[in-house]
């Protein structure tokens, strides 16, 4: 039995290592020269940029996915018990970073944001020692968020409004459908508490003042498995499941992007690419953009459910400009910074309704700005370093011409950096800068609009909601990723991956059970 995987994001390397490892018959197909989708490599004179996701959590789902053998999908249980991380160092070595983050604020503070609940409470103490109790009312309130929307509920597929309509009781009464940042601000009365709990939905494209305060989770997310990264980079993940898939039998084409998903009697029977060749398949699976692969790879007649008018209501995410720079090193970087830091504004509110609401390009900006050669030296040549900064800005559905716009607004994020005293004189130690805009995430990873992380994980769009991991319109069409459920993020995809392959497995009669759930269903 053949399965095809349209895209080699996280999410489709997770799904056909895992079909692989059901026995079927995987080819990967791959509109770019290598793996990765989000996650690509971009590597330039000596440089070595992740050109996406940095921020690795709850490894154990990596050590899962690693640990996967023929005729052992490992669907069950939801949440690895194994200790220790044997299987992954065969593919990626992964290290714990401290802090996660390290917050800036304008008038130069500063918060180290980790998993040490003591550490925690003295940088509260530190910079709003009024927020302390509010931080242990929030701590409690945000724990019973988790373990019932994570820990409980986290790989349950919600087919059907009655699926929702069984938890939503739960959720009202943790009051998990509050807007986060509303949410927060139950606890928190200063400015800079509020944003350091609240931001962290921005990392899955979520505005903090529109998605849903189940969101929190996202804080024991962290505080139970820690921030991770890989060393060599995320690319170094991804070629460790690139090498897992095939060890599996599985295989790749790239610069093989698919035009349209063949169907025969309503069933998925295949994919025809731009070049005309067909590839039949028994099912298929898309990691592709939801709109992309409704809107464009499947034909009108095909979409009962996902019709246009579904398409075109769809609240999509923001999208992202990036720049990707390497300069000489001064030797003192690692005395303000950190391997991430969130480089915040003046402004909070008023800075994520433009991006959102308004969609125009403001003024002032906030960064993300990661610095993994404090961590890795090899990603850079001796006596430099390699850098990312990401600042949100709105799709395209803006308007905004990012040809004209996207030269000055490297010039200008990068001098920020620079005059804020971020990295001082990184004008004149700059040997090499590249950026992407939404263009790119438009026209080469064939994202809706240019948006970056999916449908925005609003209250509508999420659960029951968010786009079903199977197709409502085609049989034998499964779907992973951001786009889908449970929504984006590295650990999100990697569920998503494990959610889709069970649908697979019930649907095609191949589910093993756990001796003691089957003694549950029985």
């Amino acid at each position: 039995m053949r399965a095809i995987v349209i895209g080699s994001g996280v999410g489709g390397l997770s799904a056909a290592i895992r079909l692989a490892a059901m026995g079927l018959e995987v080819l990967v197909l791959e509109k770019l020269d290598g793996p990765g989708g989000r996650a690509r490599v971009h590597r330039a004179e000596g440089f070595t940029f992740d050109m996406g996701p940095t921020v690795i959590t709850v490894p154990a789902f990596l050590e899962d996915l690693f640990a996967t053998r023929p005729g052992d999908p490992r669907l069950y249980p939801d949440f690895p018990q194994e200790e220790g991380l044997r299987h992954t160092e065969r593919y990626v070595k992964l290290v714990p970073l401290d802090p996660f983050y390290r917050i800036h604020f304008p008038d130069g503070t500063h918060f180290d944001y980790n998993d040490d609940r003591e550490h925690l409470l003295a940088e509260i103490r530190r910079l709003a020692p009024e927020d302390l109790e509010g931080y242990l009312r929030f701590e409690r309130d945000a724990k019973a968020i988790f373990q019932r929307g994570f820990l409980e509920l986290g790989f349950t597929h919600f087919g059907s409004l009655g699926d929702l309509l069984r938890v939503a009781p739960d959720l009202l009464r943790l009051d998990a459908v509050r807007p986060l940042f509303s949410f927060v601000k139950k606890y928190f009365q200063n400015p800079k508490m509020r944003r350091v709990f609240s931001f962290e939905s921005l990392l899955i494209g979520g505005n903090p003042l529109s998605v849903p305060a189940i969101y929190t989770m996202i804080h024991f997310v962290e505080r139970n498995w820690g921030v991770h990264f890989a060393m060599g980079g995320t690319g170094a993940l991804v070629a460790g499941l690139v090498r897992k898939l095939r060890e599996l039998g599985g295989e790749i084409r790239y610069q093989a992007p698919v035009r349209r998903i063949l169907t025969q009697k309503g069933r998925a029977v295949g994919v025809v690419l731009e070049s005309g060749e067909r590839l039949d398949a028994d099912l298929v699976v898309s990691n592709a953009d939801y709109v992309h692969t409704y809107g464009e790879l499947l034909s009108p007649e095909d979409r009962r459910w996902h019709g246009d008018w579904r398409l075109k209501r769809t609240r999509l995410s923001m999208s992202l400009f990036v720049a990707y720079f390497g300069f000489r090193a001064r030797g003192d970087e690692g005395e303000r910074l950190r391997h991430h830091n969130v480089l915040l504004s003046e402004r909070y509110e008023g800075l994520l309704q433009d991006i959102f609401q308004k969609k125009v390009l403001p003024e002032d900006f906030a960064h993300y700005l990661h610095l993994p050669t404090l961590t890795d030296p090899s990603l850079a040549p001796p006596g430099h370093h390699a850098a990312y900064t990401l600042v949100p800005v709105p799709h395209n559905g803006s308007g905004l011409d990012w040809r004209e716009l996207g030269p000055r607004y490297l010039e200008k994020a990068l001098g920020y950096l620079d005059e804020a005293g971020y990295l001082p004189g990184l004008m004149d130690r700059l040997v090499y800068a590249h950026f992407i805009t939404p263009d790119y995430f438009q026209w080469t990873l064939n994202s809706h609009l240019g948006n970056a992380f999916g449908p925005e994980p609003v209250l509508w769009q999420t659960a029951s909601f968010r786009p079903h991991n199977r197709s409502e319109d085609v049989k034998g069409l499964y779907l992973v990723g951001q786009s889908y459920q449970p929504g984006a993020g590295l650990p999100s995809v990697m569920m998503s991956a494990k959610m889709t392959a069970r649908l697979i497995a019930h649907d095609l009669g191949l589910e093993r059970l756990p001796r003691a759930l089957e003694e549950a269903r029985a």
